[in-house]
């Protein structure tokens, strides 16, 4: 496999654009991380301004991944994992926070960011069950006919399908319900599906517009906040898990003390059904 992750991030590096911001990347830079471009820091320092939430609530959506993973490993059993949209892979990652319950578990990282994929890489090179694949969740079955993710991922046990903080850059036009159809299609029963994903903020609307125009002006993805009851439609078929399609702060309410002001996350966690 290593010839195929070599040959496949030879011919994507040279396309970064070191001025271009990406979405991984301004993550990263909120949650202190140092695999971001100057051009990375510079919109996120102008989002930040205009929002200051935005870093903070980073790190809450980080807080909440651990919780959800920690979850599924400890008390619904789950081993395998597909991040899909996982950015770059900072402390505190899901192959880390599973792999603390069980060292054998399995994660492969999926991402569209040649940089955030290299990193993954240089960082997995001795882990065995760990995996990260350049590939655009757009595109599910690309994604799922990946060498990476053929090779690691067993169908035939429950996986858990991870979108977190991603969604919102797919645009109604590219049917996020569509994907997440697709990635749980070959999921046998008992997978999971855990999200998150940027919702309105009613207490200050006119930034965050601001911020979506420059982030898309800027980074050339668009952003599309949405709310719980325009998610929970992308769920059907699935059993939803208590407490059900919410706030990040309703699953896990010590994030109101530690992050008082943060940008709305919507989280859920869903179980295929026999």
């Amino acid at each position: 496999m290593d010839s195929i992750d070599a040959a496949e991030l030879a011919l994507s590096l040279p396309e970064v654009d070191p001025e271009r911001p990406s979405p991984a990347r301004i993550y990263d830079f909120w949650l202190g991380g140092s695999q971001n471009f100057e051009a990375d820091r510079e919109a996120g320092r102008l989002a930040a301004e205009v929002m200051p939430s935005l870093p903070c609530g980073a790190k809450a959506n980080r807080l909440f991944l651990q919780h959800v993973v920690k979850d599924l490993v400890s008390t619904r059993g789950i081993t395998q994992f597909l991040d899909l949209g996982s950015g770059v892979p900072t402390v505190g990652n899901v192959h880390e926070i599973a792999q603390a319950t069980d060292p054998d578990a399995t994660v492969v990282y999926v991402d569209i960011d040649p940089v955030a994929i290299a990193h993954a890489r240089a960082l997995l090179a001795e882990n065995a069950t760990a995996h990260a694949a350049l590939a655009d969740l757009r595109e599910p079955g690309v994604v799922l006919d990946h060498p990476l993710v053929r090779d690691a991922i067993d169908w035939s046990r429950p996986v858990a399908v991870l979108l977190f903080s991603v969604l919102h850059f797919v645009p109604d036009d590219n049917r996020p319900e569509d994907i997440i159809r697709a990635f749980m299609a070959p999921c046998a029963p008992g997978s999971y599906l855990a999200l998150s994903h940027g919702g309105p903020d009613d207490d200050a609307p006119e930034a965050q517009q601001a911020v979506v125009r420059d982030y898309a002006s800027r980074a050339g993805v668009p952003v599309t906040p949405r709310t719980a009851a325009q998610i929970t439609p992308w769920l059907a078929g699935l059993e939803i898990q208590a407490p059900g399609v919410e706030d990040i702060r309703v699953w896990l309410p010590s994030l109101t003390e530690t992050h008082q002001t943060i940008v709305p996350f919507v989280g859920a966690l869903a179980r295929k059904p026999a």
